[in-house]
């Protein structure tokens, strides 16, 4: 029986109740009234159930598909203004024992098996911070005899200890398999920022056909991994599954659910989610999955959740090429990867490509990745006040929710752009940068703040780092 409050996965994200929502969708999507009455409460930027996005995502009116669009951009805009965070993954260790279909890090697999030691973590981290990086998602496969809890730790330590230059990482999120309450408040108490953990389907007949071994076959224990991670101590989680394995509405359905349930128990939904699609990777062929996502539908995806999750950042990796990276970019996406590499080793001069997680569609370095987005006048930003200055889980709910990002976020990101300007940019990004500074200064609305962050932009061109609100 569907219950979003309950603490076992088979009630919050109940299979009959997504069956039930996917059959109403598929009844009222195209009686018109009920569409724009939806649309009528999204616009109150309150967000939407399951139920009412299912409806939407259903409709393929093309009227109201672009009035899906039009709205999902406002909102965005509302909420998180023309902003983009950067942030790039660091792959610790392939080492893994589960069986999953979809990955070539699985069990039997015969790509090359690489672990990290702390010195070329060290290394891995200077690379990212030559480039010009304060914001990394650490991955490693599930092995509690190579990757146990303590080389997290242990590696956690020792990203946040380099200090290269004026390069520094500043926040570290994690993605590691699912684990118990007392290790989440080891990562917690560690000062991790957000914990990620993509449900890949919620689907649990198909969720177990594509992990037959390992401990990630049992999907209770992976899907109520956010709830642990909230007992310990952990506020910020961040969702996603992988679009492609099973039927997208179904996935699209619990994926708010989840979000739903969260809310409904902590008073906090997901700080992110992340739309990854299924990509070429060594022994995995995305067409043997049951369904391919075009790019449009990709693009209706994202902007179905931007307009159900109107509060949530919205991820999108390198696992998508330049074309769908800017036309996500208006649709909801909040953060993107740049210069990415998906193997363990990757940053190092003699990258270790026979390691890869995946192929990487968006191969573009981060100072080609960063002149693009101030060519579309977005404001890269390196930014991570808010964790630092315990604005985490309702704390930052409040400031988002509340729609203050002009007057906290946005500034903040004016000055890390400022940072990556005078320590990284080649010429024409910093040109081009200085000018976006300028012009987004004036739309800081509080003069007060405008003021302060003027003065902060020109110590930082005296050689000062680090300023923020």
């Amino acid at each position: 029986m569907y219950n979003l409050k309950s603490e076992k996965a088979g009630d919050f994200i109940a299979h009959a109740e997504i069956l039930d929502t996917l059959e109403y969708a598929t009844r009222v999507k195209d009686d018109m009234a009920v569409v724009d009455g939806i649309l009528e409460k999204a616009r109150e930027t309150k967000g939407l159930s399951h139920r009412e996005a299912s409806v939407l995502l259903a409709c393929d009116n093309q009227d109201k598909v672009r009035e899906i669009f039009n709205l999902a951009f406002d909102i965005k805009q509302q909420f998180y203004g023309n902003r983009i965070v950067l942030f790039a993954p660091l792959y610790l260790s392939n080492y893994c024992i589960n069986g999953c279909l979809y990955c070539p890090y699985h069990r039997t697999s015969d790509i090359a098996r690489k672990k990290l030691t702390q010195d070329e973590i060290r290394a891995e981290t200077k690379a990212l911070q030559n480039m010009g990086h304060k914001r990394l998602a650490i991955e490693a496969g599930e092995d509690p005899v190579h990757n146990p809890i303590e080389y997290i730790l242990e590696s956690l330590d020792t990203i946040y200890g380099v200090k290269h230059k004026n390069g520094a990482i500043r926040r570290v999120n994690v993605n590691i398999a699912a684990t118990t309450v007392e290790n989440y408040r080891k990562l917690h108490d560690a000062g991790i920022g957000t914990y990620i953990l993509f449900q890949e389907t919620y689907d649990k007949a198909g969720y177990e056909q594509l992990h037959p071994t390992g401990p990630k076959h049992n999907y209770a224990y992976h899907t109520e991994a956010m709830d642990r991670a909230m007992q310990g101590g952990i506020d910020d989680v961040g969702l996603g599954v992988l679009f492609g394995l099973e039927n997208y509405r179904y996935e699209f359905t619990g994926l708010l659910m989840h979000a739903e349930h969260l809310e409904a128990v902590f008073g906090v939904g997901p700080h992110t989610i992340s739309v990854p699609r299924v990509k070429p990777a060594h022994g995995v062929d995305p067409g043997s999955f049951d369904g391919g996502i075009s790019d449009e539908l990709f693009a209706k995806l994202t902007a179905c959740i931007r307009i159900a999750v109107p509060y949530t950042g919205m991820i999108i990796s390198t696992r998508e090429g330049k074309s769908v990276r800017e036309q996500l970019l208006r649709l909801g996406i909040t953060q993107i990867s740049g210069a990415s590499r998906t193997s363990v080793g990757g940053y190092g001069e003699s990258p270790e490509e026979d390691t890869r997680q995946f192929e990487v569609s968006d191969t573009r370095t981060l100072d080609e990745v960063i002149q693009w987005l101030i060519d579309l006048d977005y404001v890269p930003s390196f930014c991570t006040a808010c964790y630092r200055a315990g604005r985490t889980g309702d704390r930052f709910m409040e400031l988002c929710k509340s729609k203050q990002i002009l007057n906290c976020c946005h500034p903040n990101a004016l000055m890390t752009l400022k940072e990556y300007l005078m320590d990284y940019a080649g010429p024409e990004t910093a040109r081009a940068g200085e000018k976006l500074i300028e012009k987004e200064l004036d739309t800081i609305p509080k003069e007060r703040i405008r003021e302060v962050v003027r003065k902060n932009l020109v110590n930082i061109q005296k050689g000062q780092r680090d300023f923020r609100l």
